[in-house]
């Protein structure tokens, strides 16, 4: 008999609920954010987003979010996919949203750099492991014609 279970470790990592964006400038490039410095993986690119606060709904948090770091109202969304990602110190279960429409221009409000990159060269970019699946479905739409 071990001092501790299997199922009391694991119980202690955190599971964060996070909402992530894609959103599209008029040339079809996708928007991604790199991570500043003193946040957890700073340095890495990701889509724009975070997390769902406790009693927010998705779509709530996404538009929150939204606002909060880029200054754009998302108008017009759809979650694209869902996945789990695990780090060693908490797990992540991601919702990946298409913003279709918003308005305003997006800018830097929470001191993280920000480019437009073409969904193909996204695979060549430094994009945090948990955002990956996020590559692939948006490759897939955009090769479906959407």
């Amino acid at each position: 008999m071990t001092a501790t279970s299997p199922a009391l470790a694991g119980a202690a990592k955190p599971i964060l609920r996070v909402v992530a964006a894609a959103l599209f400038d008029a040339q079809g490039q996708v928007l991604i954010a790199e991570r500043p410095p003193g946040r957890h993986m700073a340095g890495w690119w990701e889509f724009p987003g975070g997390k769902v606060a406790p009693g927010e709904t998705d779509s709530a948090a996404l538009v929150r979010e939204l606002r909060e770091e880029l200054g754009i109202d998302a108008q017009l969304s759809h979650e694209l996919m869902a996945a789990r990602h695990e780090y060693p110190d908490r797990t992540v279960q991601l919702l990946f949203w298409r913003v279709a429409s918003y308005a305003g221009e997006p800018r830097s409000l929470d001191g993280q750099r920000l480019k437009w990159v073409a969904v193909d060269a996204l695979r060549n970019e430094l994009i945090l492991d948990a955002d990956r699946p996020f590559i692939m479905a948006l490759q897939a739409e955009t090769n479906d014609g959407n």
